[in-house]
């Protein structure tokens, strides 16, 4: 394409340039039309490169045109493959908080080796409320593959929700994410035990918003001092965990307090259900609920003995 002549031409001028020390790509500074003509694609990756690319310097004969990353060059019809890349948030903030201590470069190629979900696999551990939200959040992201072990959702039902259903074995040993959302019921306590932990793949993460006792603590201790898995734990048992506890001061663990819906603003949102409740009692009216649906519409229903075992009844939830 010749652009490393204009690359060239860039830096032997007075051109502000990008934090990888290469020049801004100005319509000035872009590749003669002429020299991509001859292309069969036209790939930028970088994610600070500003929209140059119009109609007239990509000729109509260039059949691709796609962009990765958050400011990629936007390309024209007639064949436009948009390609955003989804910002893995925890990954970001370690990355932030690292930056801020060392005050120097950071290699996120070594330091962050595995970091990402393109092409990942997670593990949805019941379909309660909290499980069906969060299946909805994961929708909008084709590259991931969900897999849901609930043994009271049919084939049909899981077709809806857009998952593939598994047994529990099988959901552990394949996911690189495996995310807890069930009740804590008498047939839930341990359901996580040292055996399922075993087939979690070297690297995989286990997230906990359900209940603590539903994952064999003791278990979960050993394989994460032993480091082959991580975890981010918004539950624990005991909980809090005792000040002795090797979980505060490992690298792999992230262990958050247990008050993810009763903070700030959100506890006027639980008065209001409260004092919702209260009203339908008053009028004799069905307790109703509203559980996610697919393509982003809700169903509203009747609580029903399904929605007490699957834990979708308020009060019954994971979180």
């Amino acid at each position: 394409m010749r652009y490393s002549a204009a690359m060239a031409a860039n830096r032997s001028g007075a051109s502000r340039r990008t934090k990888w020390d290469a020049p801004s790509t100005t319509a000035r500074r872009a590749p003669h039309p002429a020299s991509i003509r001859r292309c069969l694609a036209v790939i930028p990756t970088s994610g600070a490169t500003p929209p140059v690319t119009t109609s007239t310097s990509t000729p109509p004969d260039v059949r691709l045109r796609t962009r990765s990353g958050h400011g990629g060059v936007g390309m024209t019809s007639p064949c436009r493959t948009s390609s955003g890349s989804a910002s893995c948030c925890a990954r970001a903030q370690a990355g932030s908080s690292l930056g801020s201590e060392r005050r120097a470069f950071i290699d996120r190629e070594a330091e962050f080796e595995v970091s990402g979900n393109y092409g990942r696999t997670v593990g949805v551990v019941s379909a309660s409320r909290t499980g069906r939200a969060l299946i909805e959040l994961l929708r909008p992201f084709p590259a991931l593959r969900v897999l849901l072990y609930d043994p009271y959702v049919t084939a049909d039902e899981a077709a809806e929700l857009g998952v593939e259903p598994v047994t529990l074995p099988e959901l552990m040993s394949r996911s690189d994410v495996v995310t807890l959302q069930t009740p804590l019921l008498p047939e839930t306590v341990g359901l996580i035990d040292a055996a399922l932990l075993a087939r979690m793949p070297d690297g995989a993460t286990l997230i906990n918003t359900a209940r603590g006792p539903v994952v064999d603590a003791e278990a979960l201790e050993r394989e994460l001092v032993g480091g082959r898995i991580s975890a981010v734990l918004h539950v624990t048992d005991p909980e809090p965990l005792p000040a002795s506890s090797p979980l505060y001061d490992l690298p792999n663990v992230l262990l958050t307090p247990h008050i993810a819906g009763s903070m700030g603003t959100e506890l006027r949102r639980m008065g209001d259900m409260a004092a919702a409740d209260l009203a339908r009692y008053v009028r004799s009216a069905p307790r109703r609920i509203r559980s996610p649906g697919s393509r982003g519409t809700h169903r509203r229903r009747e609580a029903s003995s399904d929605d007490e075992r699957s834990g979708t009844v308020p009060g019954r939830t994971a979180c």
